[in-house]
């Protein structure tokens, strides 16, 4: 707190202890004159507005786009295992995609492998699948 912001409170202090301890010496005309005053005050007074939840977004830096200031939570140690926990279904995720692009080149090679051994069991040489005409017979045969 500033000096100015000390001082102010330490004389809002001084004029309630002076009201307080003077009240009791205010005539009981002026008391109810106060009293109606008030009622007065309060049934000209305008309703509150019924302020509906506000959006706060969470992500980094998005209420300086605002002009809000930034927030800042206090700092957590996390354990070993807690940070496995958060980590394994990354690690998960890596390594089913690392076995799946492994399985689908074996996959591949296995086809390629199939049609060499085919090409290499037939009795055509392998000139005659290099000819155009012939592609377009074995096209028209099947």
């Amino acid at each position: 707190m500033s000096s100015l912001e000390t001082k102010e409170l330490e004389f809002a202090r001084q004029v309630r202890r002076a009201l307080d301890e003077n009240a009791a010496s205010i005539p009981s005309a002026t008391v109810d004159r106060l009293a109606a005053a008030r009622r007065a005050a309060l049934a000209r007074k305008k309703p509150e507005t019924v302020s509906a939840p506000v959006f706060v977004p969470a992500f980094a830096g998005a209420g300086m786009a605002a002009g809000m200031p930034p927030v800042e939570l206090p700092q957590r140690r996390r354990s070993p295992l807690r940070r496995f926990a958060l980590a394994w279904p990354l690690a998960a995720l890596v390594i089913s995609l690392v076995g799946i692009a492994y399985w689908e080149d074996q996959q591949r090679t296995a086809e390629l492998a199939d049609i060499d051994a085919a090409m290499l069991s037939d009795d055509l040489p392998l000139n005659a699948y290099l000819d155009h005409g012939f592609n377009a017979y074995l096209s028209r045969a099947h």
